[in-house]
């Protein structure tokens, strides 16, 4: 009989970590579909060369009155909701992911003119402005 030297060499991650990502991702699905979900929809939120607040919603598959946006003063914040339809036809040859959702956007600052907001949506991207207050632009002083 010979006594034949067997080594064990794991891989690099080895395969307890494989294991643990697929049985993690099939027994906790939802905790992934959340994690994943969380973000929706895409926003991109800057602040535009006039110094107003610019806010940008990727909503492919969304109509324009499926949408509504809510500028709450009293609160200092804007709210962006949309329903998704349920129409079961409709939803049976979809394969865009629409989801409803509620998002909202506080201004901390208190530095934004809530009240004179204007949104604009087309082709998918709604498109949501609020300017600056008037007395938090900057002024310039004459010296006499």
């Amino acid at each position: 009989m010979t006594n034949a030297l067997v080594t064990y060499r794991p891989s690099l991650l080895g395969r307890s970590v494989f294991d643990d990502l697929f049985d993690d991702f099939f027994v906790d699905f939802p905790r992934h579909l959340k994690r994943t979900t969380q973000g929706y929809p895409v926003a991109d939120i800057y602040t535009a060369d006039d110094g107003s607040t610019v806010m940008e919603f990727a909503l492919a598959g969304f109509t324009k009155d499926e949408l509504q946006v809510d500028v709450l003063p009293e609160k200092r914040s804007i709210m962006v909701s949309a329903q998704a339809g349920t129409d079961a036809e409709e939803t049976q040859f979809r394969r865009i992911a629409r989801r409803g959702f509620t998002k909202t956007y506080v201004n901390y600052d208190d530095n934004l003119d809530l009240a004179s907001s204007f949104a604009n949506f087309e082709n998918g991207l709604l498109t949501i402005t609020v300017p600056k207050r008037p007395e938090t632009q900057p002024l310039a002083i004459d010296i006499s």
